[in-house]
């Protein structure tokens, strides 16, 4: 019982068996209906469009629980977010959750007059940084201005003057008991102009009138009377030493008692100001810095001595003053003075300085470096405190030290800014600020790939980013999705001022985005390209003064863009129309077959079509892949060569060994090749050149295959299909070329509009293929049959195969003449019957 049409010859080694003609797609297969009709789109596009990100509510929800949780650890990481659009969606629910939480105080660094390596960090409420900076400046100028006034008082130079008197009184004391003691011992005090004190003997119980007479009075007594007058005259040397330190003492303590009358004074200037600040910003971090502040200007009074100009009340310092009086300064870090809400922090260049702040340096005119707390920078992360900060975590990772500084602030909730030195030893910062405490909650954005690269190598990155918002490429293309896509293209119009867009034209952007999407059941989630491809119709519209974008704009938008981009795509063209790249579109050919590519020049991908050659001979090595062996083969290629292989030895290799070396081959193939969609491609042209069987060339073929045989899906179907199309029209078309897709592609087909036209007309084919058995037969024309069933291609391998391993089974051992084992020679087969007549 055999099927219609097939033809069975009495020798099973001298006929085959054919097939009828392969089952071609119909036209209307080749692409999906918009799934609303022309009236529903615009009235669609009337509408406002939906300001959320399109079929994105999953990820939305997740940062909606992650800024929900008031917990550590539940930060964000949003993958596939890139376009301006998706992130501003982000901002909007940030900024939606801001506005109902606290505002968040304000942080401010202040001199540590203790230790001002360790500046002191301050919290304070919104707004009171830059208050308490203010009321800093006013009150050294309060006290510059004041001070001295207060050391002009008349009060004031009365106890100093009574003071003074105190101590003079005592040193008059001091000096009159001294001056007794020597007239008690014979002697006389007398002060030189110097300043000098000496003691002169008294003759006769008075002064001598001259040294002379001093001298005669000396020389007249006897060495005993001399001596005595000597002895004592040092004991009163020694008193006069011991009355001269007692003087500096007393001149200590006339200073010390000056100062603190002087301290007594200004501190009643001093003390009801910072009592007053204290009271006015109740804190008791605030309270403890005003005492340090009262306690430092108080022991140094000096500094403010000098006189400021005249002038009517307080007056704010200059930039000069202001170096001068950096101790008392107040550098706020974070002024929420004018927030309403948490603070939204978008941080555009996440380098280390604008995340996380530094200390700035300066250099002397001798080339020596400084610093203090007043040169001490915040940064987003700071600034975010009590809010959201949000960055491009790709931005991030790849500068130097922001990756682990933001761990160590995120894991330990505070942040101690520093400078980030590459080489410590050279370190020269000096300051050490105190770390300040922060609660915020960090958005990255990222892809996929980095996600998976830090959540399987980083062991905290899953413990502080808890939260994955993943945004998904596509959504199922049903008419809410339709809808979505005309209300953004009307929105779009109105808000840019374009030409309203016909239904026709916006049927054609929803069929972009399922063509974008790779899948007729599926729309592309990402709106940036359908707003490109909706400006870009546009400009062709208003070049041809039309008052409303149709159809044929968007196909001309999409065609111009396409002539942009594929110049190298027409230089292959022309090279295989020239014969140079060696591509055959006529006839039939044993162990050669068009294989199809897809090639990404970058903003634009389209197919080539390639040459794929099989030799066999006798041997041991298997299925020789060149590409590998000239190292221009990708391991997915690698794969699907390996795959191939399982696939001979599991349907030939049950009975007899496989004792072949075959090398297939991508011919002018010279920037290397990967993936396995040219497995099965490859596997026709194996068993082409195993059975001798001629496979048709005007037909191209793609799909990956199992070692069951099955045909699997692929990528880029329609590029394939176009660009075959494309090298078949350049030539010159036929009528029965076309194109081998596996079954499973038959969803993913959206082709051009000239394709499609094509195909309409009977000039190009696409074959639908499930299995290899099925793909065989529409090359070759034979049915695939069974390795038991002569007449057919897997009958014809099958003996091919057992000849060659009963041939390498008889030749000797260490045999070194060549055995050429021919090729199977079966009869032409009849010429592949015409394709069927296209559907009318």
């Amino acid at each position: 019982m055999t099927d219609k049409g097939d033809l069975i010859a009495t020798d099973a080694s001298a006929a085959l068996i054919h097939v009828p003609p392969p089952v071609e797609l119909a036209a209307s297969e080749l692409k999906a209906l918009v799934p609303l009709d022309a009236v529903s789109l615009e009235r669609a596009a009337a509408a406002d469009g939906d300001a959320e990100l399109f079929g994105q509510s999953r990820a939305l929800d997740a940062i909606r629980l992650a800024i929900g949780i008031d917990a550590p650890g539940y930060n964000v990481f949003v993958s596939g977010l890139r376009s301006r659009h998706e992130r501003e969606t982000v901002l909007r629910i940030l900024n939606e959750k801001a506005a109902t939480m606290p505002t968040p105080g304000d942080w401010v660094y202040v001199n540590n007059f203790r230790n001002p390596e360790s500046p002191v960090a301050i919290y304070l409420r919104p707004g009171q940084g830059v208050e308490l900076r203010v009321k800093m400046t006013e009150l050294v100028g309060f006290v510059l201005e004041q001070l001295p006034k207060a050391f002009r008082r008349e009060d004031f130079d009365q106890e100093r003057a009574a003071l003074r008197d105190k101590y003079n009184k005592r040193a008059q004391e001091l000096f009159g008991t001294l001056e007794t003691r020597a007239r008690e011992r014979g002697f006389a005090i007398q002060s030189t102009p110097v300043g000098q004190v000496i003691f002169i003997p008294l003759i006769d119980g008075k002064m001598p009138e001259s040294p002379e007479v001093l001298n005669k009075a000396m020389a007249a007594k006897t060495d005993a009377e001399r001596e005595q007058l000597a002895k004592a005259q040092g004991e009163l040397q020694d008193e006069l030493a011991t009355l001269t330190m007692r003087q500096q003492e007393m001149m200590r303590e006339l200073i010390d008692d000056i100062r603190a009358i002087e301290r007594a004074f200004a501190a009643r200037l001093i003390t009801p100001s910072t009592e007053d600040l204290k009271h006015h910003f109740n804190n008791p971090a605030v309270d403890a810095y005003l005492d340090e502040v009262a306690r430092h200007m108080l022991g140094n009074l000096d500094r403010f001595r000098e006189q400021p100009p005249a002038e009517q009340g307080p007056r704010p310092l200059t930039i000069e003053e202001g170096a001068r009086w950096f101790d008392y300064q107040v550098n706020v870090m974070v002024d929420n003075s004018a927030t309403r809400g948490a603070p939204v922090v978008l941080e555009d260049a996440p380098t280390y300085r604008n995340l996380f702040g530094t200390i700035e340096r300066w250099l002397d005119p001798l080339g020596r470096s400084g610093t203090n707390f007043t040169r001490i920078i915040g940064g987003s992360f700071l600034k975010s405190h009590g809010g959201f900060l949000v960055f491009d975590l790709e931005d991030a990772v790849v500068e130097p030290g922001v990756w682990k500084t933001l761990k160590r602030s995120l894991k330990s909730g505070r942040m101690t800014l520093e400078t980030f030195e590459p080489l410590p030893f050279f370190s020269m910062s000096g300051l050490k600020p105190e770390p300040i405490e922060i609660h915020n909650k960090v958005v990255t954005l990222g892809g996929a790939y980095l996600y998976n690269l830090l959540y399987f190598y980083d062991s905290d990155f899953a413990d502080l980013f808890k939260v994955k918002a993943e945004m998904r490429p596509s959504v199922a293309a049903d008419g809410a999705a339709a809808a979505h896509y005309a209300a953004r293209v009307g929105a779009l119009a109105r808000r840019e001022n374009l030409p309203p867009f016909e239904a026709g034209a916006l049927a054609k952007i929803v069929e972009f985005g399922m063509r974008m999407a790779g899948d007729r059941a599926r729309l592309l989630a990402m709106l940036e390209p359908v707003d490109d491809l909706a400006r870009e119709s546009a400009y062709f519209a208003r070049n041809q003064v039309a008052q409303r974008v149709t159809a044929a704009h968007v196909e001309r938008a999409l065609g111009e863009r396409m002539l942009r981009l594929n110049f190298i795509e027409e230089e292959i063209r022309r090279l295989i129309a020239e014969g140079t790249l060696i591509v055959n579109i006529r006839g039939t050919s044993v162990g050669q077959i068009n294989g199809l590519a897809v090639l990404d020049v970058g903003g634009y991908s389209f197919g080539r079509p390639s040459r794929v050659t099989a030799t066999v001979a006798l041997g041991q090595a298997g299925v020789i892949n060149i590409e590998r062996e000239a190292r221009m083969s990708g391991s997915t290629h690698d794969k699907g060569i390996m795959i191939l292989s399982g696939f001979m030895r599991a349907r030939f290799g049950q009975q007899h060994p496989i004792a072949m070396t075959a090398s297939i081959c991508f011919e002018q193939s010279y920037s290397g090749i990967d993936g396995d969609s040219a497995s099965s491609t490859e596997l026709y042209a194996l068993m082409s050149a195993l059975s001798g069987v001629p496979l048709r060339q005007d037909l191209a073929v793609t799909g990956s295959v199992d070692q069951y045989g099955t045909v699997q899906a692929i990528g880029g179907v329609n590029q394939k299909v176009e660009g075959f199309y494309r090298v078949c029209k350049a030539i010159g078309l036929t009528g029965t070329q076309g194109v081998l897709v596996p079954r499973t592609n038959v969803a993913n087909l959206m082709l051009d509009p000239e394709t499609t036209g094509a195909i309409e007309r009977g000039e190009f084919h696409i074959y639908p293929i499930d299995t290899i058995d099925r793909g065989i037969e529409t090359l070759t024309g034979v049915r695939a049959g069974t390795i038991d069933q002569p007449g057919t291609i897997n009958y014809l391998v099958d003996q091919r195969l057992k000849r060659m391993a009963d041939i390498l089974r008889e030749r000797p051992v260490g045999e070194t003449r060549v055995v050429q084992e021919p090729a199977p020679s079966p009869p032409a087969p009849k010429p592949p019957p015409a394709p069927p007549e296209p559907p009318r």
